[in-house]
């Protein structure tokens, strides 16, 4: 009937928010990823979203956390799988590296790292919680490799700062689109850098 009012919406749960933002970062990239945008895919108003999240800055970094909890579940079932300690540390890096230019997740923790220049402390313990969690499923995985043998005995920690750091240098190559540096170039790298240091090239 004209002029009936519209019955209210109920706000869609949280984790469909971010699913929702993640799904237009993979779609149509992070800059068209405005709360208004956000808003209409979900049928909430910016104001409402702003309610909920307090900043874009929020948002993104609790975008960052949803994915990177399905990503620690994947991680887990990987790293507990039976087979060779490099068979999972192949796997990690198989996780860890972007699927290929603009990466919805890696376009996200890009623009995460550059906004924490001016995050609080909250949010920057918050980026460490997720940094931690890669960096302890790594040394534990190094560690086993070395008790069992099969690595030469490096200092795990040690060993998981160096490679990681590799790591996120090839990854942001492979999530930015540098040329020569795709995914499959990459890994192989990784791979090589793999058998050299850890001793299981033979």
């Amino acid at each position: 009937m004209a002029g009936a009012a519209r019955p209210r919406r109920n706000a869609p749960p949280r984790e469909q928010v971010l699913a929702a933002a993640m799904e237009m970062i993979a779609e149509r990239g992070l800059e068209k990823l405005t709360m208004a945008a956000l808003g209409r895919e979900v049928g909430m108003s910016s104001g409402h979203l702003l309610y909920y999240f307090h900043s874009k800055d929020e948002l993104l970094l609790q975008a960052l956390e949803w994915s990177e909890g399905r990503l620690g579940t994947e991680r887990g079932r990987l790293l507990t799988r039976p087979g060779t300690a490099r068979e999972r540390l192949d796997a990690y890096v198989d996780l860890y590296v972007p699927d290929g230019h603009r990466d919805p997740h890696w376009t996200l923790w890009l623009e995460v790292w550059n906004r924490s220049q001016n995050a609080d402390g909250d949010a920057r313990d918050r980026q460490a919680a997720i940094e931690g969690a890669w960096h302890r499923d790594l040394v534990a995985l190094l560690a086993e490799g070395v008790s069992r043998g099969e690595f030469r005995p490096v200092d795990p920690d040690r060993y998981a700062t160096r490679l990681r750091a590799l790591l996120d240098g090839f990854a942001i190559h492979v999530a930015i689109g540098l040329r020569g540096t795709g995914r499959a170039a990459v890994l192989g790298h990784v791979r090589e850098f793999l058998d050299e240091s850890l001793g299981t090239g033979g």
